[in-house]
């Protein structure tokens, strides 16, 4: 048997567990965002094709444009405020794991970085 070996304590095997968690719990709301930024976007040029069809009258409270504009921003505050809380999670466990790097907050940048994008290109066109 080889001395060296280490094998991790519970106290270890725990924070992998809480910090695994930490970082599914950040992929969930990842993948809700991405869902409300794409879908706002989706029903946009949707209704900005039959739009070109026919001119539409805005019916209702909310134009496509509006409620695209109102999917997008949910979804981005959603996912800021989620990385945000992600963050002071983290910041309690990390000191025991030495130094990991999240892949989740790197997405969830990305994909903010996206939504920003599909926010303004929806907002500044008429």
């Amino acid at each position: 048997m080889n001395s060296a070996a280490h094998l991790p304590d519970s106290n270890e095997l725990a924070m992998d567990r809480t910090w695994l968690a930490h970082e599914r719990t950040l992929m969930a709301w990842v993948r809700t965002a991405t869902s409300m930024i794409s879908f706002g976007f989706t029903i946009y040029k949707f209704f900005q094709f039959e739009t070109e069809k026919a001119q539409a009258l805005r019916h209702g409270i909310f134009s496509p444009r509006d409620f695209a504009l109102i999917m997008v921003g949910i979804g981005l505050v959603s996912l800021l405020t989620a990385t945000i809380s992600h963050r002071r999670e983290i910041r309690d466990v990390r000191g025991a794991l030495h130094g990991r790097h999240s892949l989740a907050e790197v997405l969830a940048w990305l994909v903010s970085a996206f939504g920003f994008l599909v926010f303004f290109s929806t907002l500044l066109r008429a």
